[in-house]
């Protein structure tokens, strides 16, 4: 599972707040990209989580996409961040699903 660093942005409570420690990520069992931002104070779940489930995600335009749909937004990502991304995915992607006996991808 990939996981970088980025600042998400948001407007859900009525006034502009960001999250300078979100996470985004490919999940490679998930066969989704996340978001996670704005941890709880008390339990620190994200009160932003996106990617839970099952192919939820396929491009980073579809979670940006979620993520405005929710009040939040983390666009542009610096390039090469982006390109690091897709190539998380490209490489999980090339790795066929095997057993837990195989050693090797």
């Amino acid at each position: 599972m990939s996981r970088y660093t980025i600042t998400v942005t948001g407007t859900v409570t009525g006034q502009v707040r960001s999250d300078p420690d979100a996470v985004i990520g490919y999940d490679p069992p998930l066969r989704t990209y996340f978001l996670q931002a704005f941890p709880h104070e008390e339990t620190d779940e994200p009160g932003l989580w996106l990617g839970t489930h099952d192919r939820a995600f396929k491009t980073l335009e579809d979670l940006c996409r979620a993520a405005i749909s929710h009040g939040y937004d983390f666009m542009p990502l610096p390039p090469k961040l982006a390109a690091k991304l897709v190539d998380d995915k490209a490489a999980a992607s090339r790795c066929p699903v095997r057993d837990t006996s195989s050693a090797k991808c």
